[in-house]
């Protein structure tokens, strides 16, 4: 099979089972998802939509964080992973939303990764779920199940060598929910140490599956 009969099999397939995927982040704004994406960052979104409730609530607004200290902010993460990190880049993110941006938050992706505790993957997140942006975000399950299935090669080492090729081949309408197709494939079926082929429905046009069967 060719690598553009993959990139149709897999459109085809998610087009059909799930054409509206969403993110699992619970957001009600941008920059609610803002701060939701960057405390997602080696945790899981089960984990921070169980903290942002009450992060939000005290904290509604960048006005309402920036002027919010370290010992104030740090206890409503601190069962986040890095929370200490995180607590500095969700002050200073909203220091500077509020000083360069007008307290709003920007649709391009340079603009956000200036933004502290914005890597590409984050800023890549909230110019395609927020501006309908064909931009693809790569963490790890996007990268993992890419180049499983056959959509990526084997030989990219790098998010952004995995982003480039699928974005190549992937239509500009469909990028945006590529991306979550590829994560939530990767967080129920696709799992990194023992994928459960046995219930994936891509195994017919998936790499992995023709040189392993079923792991």
């Amino acid at each position: 099979m060719t690598k553009k009969e993959r990139f149709q099999e897999f459109i085809s397939y998610f087009v059909e089972h799930k054409p509206e995927p969403e993110t699992e982040l619970a957001y009600r704004n941008p920059y609610e998802l803002l701060v939701s994406v960057i405390l997602s960052a080696q945790c899981t979104d089960k984990r921070v939509n169980m903290v942002t409730p009450a992060l939000f609530e005290q904290f509604p607004t960048p006005e309402h964080l920036a002027a919010s200290h370290f010992d104030e902010l740090f206890p409503y993460i601190k069962s986040i992973s890095y929370p200490n990190n995180k607590t500095k880049h969700l002050l200073g993110m909203a220091r500077m939303l509020i000083e360069d941006f007008n307290s709003e938050v920007p649709s391009d992706v340079k603009e956000l990764q200036k933004l502290p505790g914005v890597g590409r993957k984050t800023a890549n997140v909230i110019s395609s779920v927020i501006f309908n942006q064909p931009t693809m975000a790569v963490d790890t399950h996007v990268f993992r199940v890419s180049k499983r299935i056959g959509l990526a090669a084997q030989t990219a080492k790098t998010p952004l060598e995995v982003e480039n090729q699928l974005i190549r081949h992937i239509p500009k309408e469909y990028v945006g929910k590529a991306h979550h197709w590829l994560i939530l494939h990767g967080r129920y079926i696709c799992l990194a140490r023992k994928p459960k082929c046995n219930q994936c429905e891509l195994t017919h046009f998936c790499r992995f599956f023709e040189k392993n069967g079923e792991g």
